[in-house]
């Protein structure tokens, strides 16, 4: 299972199947778009860029019309994850994660497939809820109490309706993480229940969750199963409210743009440093250090710069939904929203490659886990240089002007 790396064996059961979901879109031009969600905790790019491929040959989908997006769920299967140090596997582990993923990849292109050909006259609107479950974690502690706690409270609201009127399907957003639940059952924690309300509440329609930048968001309280169930309620009462006011018609044309910018690390240790951490009594900043040395055996250097995907979907002239790929702390939407409009711009994380956390400015500063000590279980070799945020902001700037 992913997620947690103090998991000490394989999942014991199924409480909550897992999906991963499709929704083909095709404007007045005869463009053709793929949005894909996915109840785990994140697909790497070594798992994304082969799907993206594929598409591209099977269905003739461009990458920049494909946007593959994770729940974030702590309770389902990993899937590729290979650079991960914090998954202690045995040698059959690793073949089933490897069978697993092949398969996974197959499907994924499958499902874009069914979904592209399930194509019917439709119209779009779009809306906002509210929840208020999402708690900044990193001032939840008497250490950090005195931490700033920004949210995003908002709860994205899309519906898909046919050409009666009839709700074919929901895409539907919030900022927080999937982790509810800890245990050894496979589940999507509670935007799996959300999924399940929502599609109760309106028969015949497929719910499709898009996490938002929860990084550094928990659910609070949690640990019950109930919990979970209490807070899939919630969104779903929020969508459903939504749902049932008035919401705002989209047009399109559709325009995307997909691209990578190179984000920096900061200041490696040098190869006396590695081999000290080697030794530390920690075994995961011993495992850590010992990665970075076959590397560096290897190749002769460590990665100082990370491609960080971007994409940019615009629905004609107004709603713009933003992809970022890792765990994106909620600065990055706060700040962003700011400026494009917080009715205007929605901004996804966890999409198209979950690699690493993706501090702001303020988290770096700060210092913990978020701004960097995650780099540990991800398998990178530092965190991020100090320019980070305005790297990635620059280029949405960049991206959104195109």
């Amino acid at each position: 299972m992913a997620g947690y790396a103090d998991r000490k064996h394989p999942h014991e059961g199924v409480r909550q199947d897992i999906y991963a979901k499709a929704l083909a879109l095709e404007d007045e031009t005869g463009k053709r778009f793929v949005m894909v969600t996915l109840d785990l905790v994140g697909i790497p790019r070594n798992i994304a860029d082969p799907i993206a491929e594929r598409a591209a040959k099977e269905h003739g989908l461009a990458r920049e019309r494909l946007l593959l997006n994770c729940s974030h769920t702590h309770s389902g299967p990993i899937v590729g994850m290979r650079e991960r140090t914090s998954y202690r596997l045995t040698d059959e582990q690793e073949a089933v994660v490897a069978r697993y993923s092949r398969k996974f990849v197959d499907t994924a292109v499958r499902l874009i497939g069914e979904a592209l050909r399930d194509l019917a006259p439709a119209s779009l609107t779009m809306s906002y809820g509210n929840a208020g479950f999402a708690v900044n974690r990193r001032r939840v502690t008497a250490a950090t109490r005195n931490f700033p706690g920004p949210v995003d409270h908002d709860v994205l609201v899309m519906a898909v309706n046919d050409v009666d009127g009839k709700l074919r399907g929901v895409v539907f957003g919030y900022a927080c993480h999937a982790t509810v639940l800890n245990d050894y059952q496979i589940n999507g924690d509670w935007p799996g229940y959300a999924q399940e309300e929502i599609e109760k509440a309106n028969p015949g329609a497929m719910a499709l969750f898009v996490a938002g930048c929860g990084a550094d968001q928990n659910p609070l309280p949690r640990r019950s199963v109930e919990l979970a169930k209490t807070y899939g309620r919630v969104i779903a009462e929020a969508v459903g409210q939504a749902l049932r006011a008035k919401m705002t018609p989209l047009s399109g044309p559709l325009t995307a743009v997909f691209d990578r910018v190179d984000v920096a690390f900061d200041t490696m240790p040098t190869r006396e440093e590695w081999v000290r951490r080697s030794n530390d009594p920690n075994i995961n900043y011993a495992t850590h250090a010992k990665k970075m040395l076959a590397i560096l055996d290897r190749d002769g250097k460590l990665m100082e710069r990370y491609p960080y995907a971007v994409q940019v979907w615009r629905f004609g002239k107004g709603f713009t939904l933003l992809a970022l790929a890792g765990e994106v702390v909620v600065d990055y939407s706060l700040r962003l929203r700011a400026k494009y409009g917080f009715n205007n711009l929605w901004v996804a994380s966890y999409s198209n490659d979950v690699f690493a956390y993706i501090p702001s400015l303020r988290v770096w500063k700060e210092g913990g886990y978020e701004a960097g000590d995650a780099m540990i279980p991800f398998g990178l070799p530092v965190r991020f240089a100090p320019s980070v945020e305005e790297t990635i902001v620059g280029k949405v700037e960049e991206m959104m002007a195109r």
